[in-house]
Parts: structure tokens; sequence; C-alpha cells
């Protein structure tokens, strides 16, 4: 009898043990910060030659304009508005996971970065973590950007502190439930020195230009919402724009659905050719006659980090996947 009861008492207390540590766990982690570290206290060098590489990288290989600069939509590639340039919210997402809006990254003390100290801006841009403390939305390709080698993040950071001001406050990025909450395991502290990657190191080099230039993200199809690691580059990202929809390519080299056919000066032609739209107005885009690839800024790359790309690219597995960039018009 007695060990019935006992037997009764250690089921009641199991039974309302659950709930508590059910309610406790889900408190700790709606409640926890973000993994992060002290923002280092650094100042960063404003010589010429650094803030010339950060304009760059800016610009042209991690494309920050693409989400975070004015953007002129109504023409072929979505030129940057250059009075606009940091001012933010150019590039809005609004799904499941909430409202997501670029914010002002300009030297503006009151709607920008300009309280923000050069270690916070760095912290920020490898760790997503912000002034406050808080986890960045993942959109904010930190992710990536956690291998950005010491020299070129404090570049970026040196150019960020040319911009000019502008005074601008988009709308606050919404996240909902329970996003909110899971984004907080994203952030992480990088802990250590990153290195320069020689910039001769073909390949290899050419890994590193694609990881900052996220290539694998628009060229990957996603599965559930996340990429297929068994397609990597393989294209099939499906993409809604104003003009329609459109698909990214296959870029791995393969022979007949890829690049396998392609040699460095048909791979460097195909890249630049939008050059000539950095000096002239591009055309109207319209529904036969847009694109989500940065051409304009990709365009700008020296032809020797394309060449390192193209080595990279060329070294991927092939995979047989035929796409139709832009479905309704024909291949």
């Amino acid at each position: 009898m007695r060990i019935k009861r006992r037997t009764k008492r250690f089921f009641w207390r199991v039974l309302i043990s659950i709930p508590v540590i059910l309610v406790g766990g889900f408190l700790y982690l709606y409640f926890r910060p973000p993994s992060s570290a002290p923002p280092a206290q650094i100042t960063v060098d404003m010589s010429p030659d650094r803030i010339e590489h950060g304009r760059y990288l800016f610009t042209t290989l991690c494309n920050c304009d693409g989400c975070h600069s004015e953007r002129d939509f109504s023409r072929l590639g979505g030129p940057v508005v250059e009075a606009g340039r940091g001012k933010g919210g150019a590039m809005a997402l609004e799904d499941l996971a909430g409202k997501i809006l670029a914010p002002n990254i300009t030297p503006d003390k009151e709607t920008g970065i300009g309280t923000w100290t050069d270690g916070e801006k760095i912290r920020a841009i490898r760790e997503g973590i912000g002034k406050d403390g808080s986890a960045l939305f993942p959109l904010m390709p930190y992710t990536n950007y956690r291998y950005m080698s010491d020299d070129d993040v404090q570049a970026l950071v040196a150019y960020l502190n040319t911009l000019p001001p502008v005074r601008n406050s988009p709308p606050k990025t919404q996240i909902t439930f329970p996003t909110s909450m899971l984004i907080k395991s994203v952030p992480a502290p990088v802990g250590h020195k990153i290195p320069p990657v020689d910039p001769d190191g073909g390949e290899i080099y050419g890994e590193y230009l694609a990881k900052l230039a996220r290539c694998e993200e628009c060229h990957t199809p996603l599965v559930r919402g996340e990429p297929d690691p068994s397609m990597r580059f393989a294209g099939g990202r499906v993409f809604a724009t104003q003009y329609g929809t459109v698909v990214s390519a296959n870029i791995t080299p393969d022979q007949q659905t890829g690049l396998g056919k392609w040699d460095f000066l048909r791979f460097q032609d195909r890249i630049k050719s939008y050059r000539q739209y950095l000096t002239i107005e591009p055309p109207k885009a319209g529904p036969d006659r847009f694109t989500l690839m940065p051409w304009l800024a990709y365009a700008r790359l020296t032809d020797h980090d394309l060449e390192a790309l193209f080595l990279y690219i060329k070294s991927r597995t092939p995979i047989s996947h035929r796409v139709n960039p832009h479905p309704g018009y024909p291949e």
C-alpha cells in the first residue's frame, strides 16, 4: 500500500514538473540575450587607400548598396541614387518572420549610426549584434561576413565613416514570434584575428570572394526555407520582383546546364556587360527587361577578382539542373 502511495506521489510530482520545466525553458530562451562579446576598442585607420578599398567592398563585392541605399527600380538593375547611399529602407522583406527593412547606416547621429563606435560597427558586420546588444536579423549576411578579414572589415568601416550623413528613419524591423526568439541563436563572437586571404591564392581566394559576395545564397535552391546542400550553386532559387518572377542560374561547371563550356573571357564579358551603365543611365525596366542579379555592382569587379571567382566556380561539383531564369519567356 505504501509503495502504491509513493508511486502515485512520484507520478504526480513528475507530471507537475513537466510544465514547470517547459515554461522555465521557454522563459530562458525568450529572455536570454544572444551570444556576444564586447565590441573591440578600436579606431580604424582612415588612410585614402583603406577608404578606397572599403568603397570597393561596399559598392561592389559585398554590394551593401543592394539593401541599404536608395535605388531607382524603374531602371534596369536598380541603379543607386547617389544622394541616398546608405540611407536604408531600399529592400523590404515581409513574410511569416515579420517585416524586415535595412536600416540607415550613414553617420547621421539621430537616424543612422553616427553614435556607434568603430568597434560596434565591426561587431554588427561580423557578429550580428546591434549597438544595444540585440541580435540582427540574419538577412544581414553576418554569417558570411564573420569570415571577413580584419583588414577588410576595417576598410569597410572606414568607408562607412565617410558617407555623407542622411537624415532618414525607415520603419523599424518588426520580427514576429517565434522568429524573434530563434534568431538569438544565430550571432556568435568571432573571438580571434582573421588574417587576409592571399589575393594570389587562386580558387582559395575566389572562395573567400564568393563568400563575401554571397553567390551560394542566391544560386542554391531552397527546400522548406533552407538552402539545399546537395544543390549548391546549381540555381533554381525563385525570386518575386515587381516585374515578374526570376530564377537564379546554374553556375556549376556542368557542361549542358551550367557554365562548363564557358572560358574566362566569356565569364568576364558577361559580368562586365553592364559596365556601360556605370556612366550612362540604364534603360527602363519592365516585364520584358528586368533582373535581380546585381550586375551594376559586379560590373566594377577587378579582372583579378573575376579570375579568382571563375577559378573557384570552375572547381565546384558539376550538377545537372536546367533552369529557366525568366519563367513565361523563352530561354
